[in-house]
């Protein structure tokens, strides 16, 4: 049995995760489920699955988690220190699907001992790439990507020498807003942004989407996971959601990676890795599809994907700045304090200020700095906010 771990349990990567292990119970030892406020998704998944420990993000709601699992025998935890010390706990196979900054400090942890962190987390490379990578070389881990696209390119790598890649392209969905101008789009609401037109995710990445700021977190992902060169990464909006990412050679070729907009091909690829098992998800019917659709994104109408470019140009803390503000003021539209297009205005007055104020360009990333740029950028947001 395979000894494994499911932070962000209760999410859209988590409940996708859990669907895999229950289709084969007996090949798993669940150690630990983590979530956030969904306590009863939580304790019962923790009974279903036999989790020697289930951990809460959120310390007040420690006694209604332990209430859920009396007599069961599974140990109930709440809080930071509670995550850390549940990504302490050996495992075989730890997927980190904690949405935002948050993810970090357990994802490191887990590293430490030398086992497979299959990475839904994509805040985690855009805050702190190289801190985790070279973590992962240093104790000998693996790091698998679960993001969709970055699966499609990791699978497109298989057999491939990375020195004679091209260009890598990415595609995005172009969210619910893709047709939107301008002008509409001063007026979106949070409820017209939570309706993704191909994927059933949360309430944040959801928005992200919308935004493209999910696909500019996704430009860093991919230079800092597969070490390619800004200039050598592209986007491509795709409605239908079924072309994922796409490989150019030097020859010319492309290799595209195809399947339904289902987040269990990426996970299940992550969890059997590096065999393929069958997968319940659709299987792509490309008479029924007819044609693929694709078209250059706007960055004047979406700025998120031209920020991220001036952050890799930056590099050092600037990522770490780039995910914070962004988190901030998703918190603040989501909170109806803010219009749609005014996240990325803050973003981009943050990035801006802590760039004139203090240097980004860091010599090494430590937890410590990156923690304290996170602390940094939000407040700033929510200063210029007020002011």
């Amino acid at each position: 049995m395979r000894r494994i771990s499911i932070f962000g349990a209760t999410g859209s990567i988590g409940q996708s995760t859990i669907d895999l292990i229950r289709r084969d119970r007996e090949a798993y030892d669940v150690v630990a489920l983590t979530g956030g406020g969904n306590i009863a998704r939580l304790a019962q998944d923790a009974i279903d699955l036999g989790a020697k420990v289930a951990v809460t993000a959120y310390e007040d709601r420690l006694s209604e988690l332990r209430a859920a699992l009396s007599g069961t025998g599974i140990e109930a935890a709440a809080g930071d220190a509670a995550l850390i010390e549940a990504a302490d706990r050996e495992v075989d196979w730890f997927m980190s699907a904690i949405v935002g900054a948050a993810g970090l400090a357990p994802g490191l942890r887990a590293l430490r001992h030398g086992k497979t962190l299959a990475l839904a987390n994509k805040e985690s490379l855009v805050t702190a790439g190289p801190l985790l990578m070279d973590t992962a070389k240093e104790q000998g881990a693996r790091i698998l990507p679960v993001d969709s696209e970055h699966s499609a390119v990791f699978q497109g790598l298989v057999g491939e020498n990375p020195a004679e890649v091209e260009r890598v392209i990415i595609t995005a969905s172009g969210g619910p807003f893709r047709d939107w101008s301008l002008e509409q789009l001063e007026g979106a609401t949070l409820e017209q942004a939570c309706k993704h037109p191909s994927w059933d995710m949360g309430q944040r990445i959801t928005i992200d989407s919308a935004s493209m700021f999910n696909k500019a977190l996704e430009i860093i992902e991919t230079k800092e996971y597969f070490g390619f060169s800004p200039d050598q990464i592209e986007v491509l909006v795709h409605p239908g959601s079924y072309v994922h990412a796409l490989v150019g050679f030097r020859d010319g070729a492309l290799m595209a990676h195809l399947g339904a907009p289902d987040m269990r091909h990426a996970i299940g690829y992550a969890l059997h890795w590096p065999e393929r098992r069958d997968l319940p998800v659709e299987r792509l019917d490309l008479a029924k599809v007819g044609q693929l659709r694709f078209e250059a994104p706007d960055e004047i109408r979406f700025p998120a994907l031209r920020l991220a470019r001036e952050v890799m140009a930056t590099g050092g803390l600037a990522g770490t700045v780039f995910n914070a503000a962004k988190e901030a003021a998703l918190d603040l539209f989501i909170a109806r304090k803010i219009g749609f297009p005014d996240m990325a205005r803050l973003v981009e007055r943050v990035l801006t200020e802590m760039s004139a104020g203090v240097s980004l360009r860091v010599n090494a990333l430590s937890l410590e700095t990156i923690l304290e740029a996170d602390k940094e950028a939000r407040a700033r947001v929510f200063d210029l906010k007020a002011a």
